[in-house]
C-alpha cells in the first residue's frame, strides 16, 4: 500500500498519525512524498529508455526550469524538449528538475509501452494520494494512467486548500488548485466521488468553521464535531500591542503569509500559511496581509483565490481559537477584539 502526498510536512504528519494508531508503520504501508515516489518508481527504473546517463538526484524549483537565456526585452528563453533534451530536464550535475519529473515519468511510460504504470500497480495494490489539489501539469496525466491500472486508487483533497502546486507548467493549467475538481468530472469516467465525509470538520470548533466557510461560499459548508470547551474558544482580533501578552497566555502558533512579515515574535513558533497545511494546533495567531484584513472586515471585498486558500489553511489549523492581528476596533464587527480585562470572552 502506498500513501503519497506533495509536501514533506504532510508526509511527516501522516507518518505520525499512523504511528499513533499502530505504534509503528506496518510493513505493508509505504509513505512517500510525491516527488520521492516518482523518482524511485518512475524515473530511475526506466530512465534508460530516454536518457543514457544516470539521474543523480532532484532539484526543487519554484518556477519554470531550464532557462538558457533571455530576449532583448528580458523575456526568458527555455531549452526545448526535443532538440535540447538533457538541458530541458536536467541540471549540469544531472539532477532532474522537480517541475519536469512527472513529465519525464510520463515519457518513460510512453516509450516503455506502459511498463512504468504496470510495474507500480504490481508493487502497490492500493495507492492513496493525499492533498491531490496540489498536483499539477503532467501529474494529472499520471493520475489518469493510475485509473486505468489494476491498483485501487483513492484520492483525498480539498480544493479550498490550493496553496501549493507541484509545478507551474502550462500543461493542464485549467485544472490547477481549486479547479482540479473539473479534471475529475471532465477527464475521468466512472469515478466514485464522496462529497459528504469531509463536510464534518473533526479539528476546528464551530466558530472557526463558520469563518472558514465564508471564504468559499460556493462550496458546501462544513460543520464541526469538536465540542470541547476550553478557557478560550472562538475567533478574535488582537491589537498589536497585546501580542506578547496573548502569546504568553495562550501559546499560539504564529502564522504569516511570508517571511516579509515583521511583526512576529521570535520566542514563539512561526510558520508560513502554506507550510502549516496538513498540521493541527490548539491555537493560531494570524498576521494578515492588507487584502486579507480588508476581506475580514468586509466579506464582499475582492480577495484573490490564492489568498483565500492561504487564509483558509491558516484558519483551519486551529482546534479551539484563532486570533488575528488587527488594531482597528469597529462597533458591530462580527469578529470581537480580545480584551485581557474581560474574563468571559464571547465565542464568536
Amino acid at each position: 500500500m502506498l500513501i503519497t502526498t506533495y509536501t514533506q510536512a504532510n508526509e511527516t504528519e501522516i507518518r505520525k498519525k499512523i504511528i499513533e494508531k499502530n505504534k509503528c508503520i506496518p510493513k505493508n504501508i509505504v509513505v512517500q512524498t510525491w516527488f520521492s515516489f516518482l523518482l524511485k518508481h518512475g524515473a530511475r527504473p526506466f530512465q534508460g529508455v530516454l536518457f543514457e546517463k544516470k539521474i543523480k538526484g532532484l532539484i526543487l524549483v519554484n518556477s519554470q526550469s531550464g532557462q538558457k537565456g533571455s530576449t532583448r526585452a528580458g523575456q526568458p528563453i527555455y531549452f526545448g524538449e526535443k532538440k535540447e533534451f538533457e538541458q530541458h530536464y536536467f541540471s549540469n550535475s544531472q539532477k532532474i528538475y522537480s517541475d519536469k519529473l512527472s513529465k519525464f515519468v510520463f515519457r518513460c511510460n510512453e516509450r516503455s509501452k506502459g511498463n512504468v504504470i504496470d510495474r507500480i500497480s504490481r508493487i502497490y495494490s492500493h495507492i492513496f494520494v493525499d492533498e491531490v489539489q496540489d498536483l499539477a501539469g503532467y501529474d494529472l496525466d499520471i493520475l489518469r494512467l493510475f485509473f486505468d491500472c489494476k491498483s485501487t486508487i483513492l484520492l483525498v483533497g480539498d480544493p479550498r486548500q490550493g496553496t501549493y502546486s507541484t509545478n507551474s507548467a502550462s500543461k493542464n493549467r485549467k485544472f490547477r488548485k481549486a479547479n482540479i475538481v473539473n479534471f475529475f468530472t471532465d477527464q475521468i469516467g466512472n469515478l466514485a466521488k464522496d462529497d459528504t465525509s469531509l463536510m464534518v470538520n473533526h479539528r476546528c470548533n464551530q466558530p472557526i468553521c463558520e469563518l472558514s466557510n465564508k471564504l468559499f461560499p460556493k462550496f458546501q459548508a462544513t460543520t464541526s464535531s469538536n465540542n470541547t470547551q476550553t478557557e478560550h474558544n472562538g475567533v478574535f482580533y488582537i491589537n498589536e500591542e497585546n501580542i506578547d501578552d496573548y502569546i504568553k497566555k495562550f501559546q499560539p502558533i504564529q502564522l504569516r503569509n511570508d517571511r516579509k512579515e515583521n511583526r512576529i515574535r521570535e520566542n514563539c513558533q512561526v510558520m508560513n500559511f502554506g507550510e502549516a497545511k496538513g498540521l493541527s494546533f490548539d491555537r493560531v495567531l494570524i498576521y494578515p496581509t492588507k487584502p486579507i484584513l480588508n476581506w475580514l472586515k468586509d466579506n464582499n471585498t475582492t480577495l484573490a483565490e490564492t489568498s483565500r486558500s492561504k487564509l483558509y489553511v491558516a484558519i483551519t489549523r486551529a482546534r479551539f481559537s484563532v486570533a488575528i492581528v488587527n488594531d482597528e476596533e469597529k462597533t458591530g464587527s462580527l469578529i470581537p477584539h480580545y480584551k485581557f480585562n474581560t474574563e468571559n470572552q464571547p465565542q464568536k
